[in-house]
């Protein structure tokens, strides 16, 4: 199983470790175009703070981002398992997963970016800012540039089994599965269940979605879970404690009460 994870707009600092390494990231297909994103980013927050802010989209608290932006060539790395932090990450817990479970989560999770495409947990990157919907102005939106790059990366990495999409709308958008691989991709939608004057309402709510996102991961890792179809899928989920139904053949709701 190979399972596709949003980043997060919050990382930690690197503090102390070795420069980054372009060449020896995962899948390294990415390398060249990597190279090409991490140029005209580091380009752009070199020049002209306020049209890097702008660009990126960052508030004014967050200038100081710019200038780590501007140093991402020299600045200290950590396994990106580390330098992800906020809500999926902190319910995932993969510092206090078991040995075997952190084994399947270095095997089995794939970290989507606007800068990198994608990296495994154990890559070695250094903290910084460039979300998936950003657009430089020498490469335009990331999306687009990156999804013609990861369709010829990703059929290899995704293997033979299940391909569960937990990824934010963001970076879904930097590359969607096609034809027998998209057959046998699952995603999940998270919903609250909420009791309304007798009837119950449901709705989704950003912080469920991504604590019970981080959770479930958390037990099928745990627990060793491997199922290779969406429908099974539903089956090891339920087996675990959740409520899920199926609306369609390649989507699951997990439906929660509290959080």
């Amino acid at each position: 199983m190979l399972v596709l994870l949003p980043p997060s707009e919050g990382k930690a600092e690197g503090h102390r470790g070795a420069p980054l390494d372009l060449a020896a990231l995962s899948l390294p297909g990415l390398t060249a175009a990597r190279e090409t994103v991490l140029d005209e980013l580091v380009a752009l927050c070199s020049a002209d703070e306020d049209k890097a802010r702008e660009v990126l989209g960052l508030s004014e608290g967050l200038r100081g981002e710019i200038a780590k932006n501007a140093r991402l060539r020299t600045a200290p790395t950590r396994p990106a398992g580390q330098i992800y932090t906020g809500v999926l990450y902190d319910a995932l817990g993969l510092a206090t997963l078991d040995a075997a479970a952190k084994r399947r989560a270095a095997k089995s999770l794939l970290i989507f970016s606007g800068l990198w495409g994608a990296v495994r947990i154990g890559d070695r990157i250094p903290a910084y800012r460039c979300s998936g919907g950003v657009a430089l102005p020498g490469i335009g939106g990331l999306g687009a540039f990156w999804r013609t790059h990861m369709d010829a990366v990703m059929p290899e990495a995704a293997g033979s089994g299940l391909v569960l999409d937990l990824r934010s709308s963001a970076y879904a958008n930097l590359w969607k599965p096609k034809g027998e691989l998209a057959a046998r991709t699952a995603t999940v939608r998270v919903l609250q269940s909420k009791i309304v004057g007798g009837v119950e309402k449901r709705t989704v709510v950003s912080h469920f979605n991504k604590a019970t996102k981080g959770r479930l991961l958390r037990s099928l890792l745990t627990e060793g879970a491997n199922p290779r179809t969406p429908a099974a899928l539903g089956d090891a989920l339920r087996d675990l404690g959740y409520q899920v139904e199926a609306p369609a053949a390649n989507k699951l709701d997990v439906i929660v009460t509290e959080l």
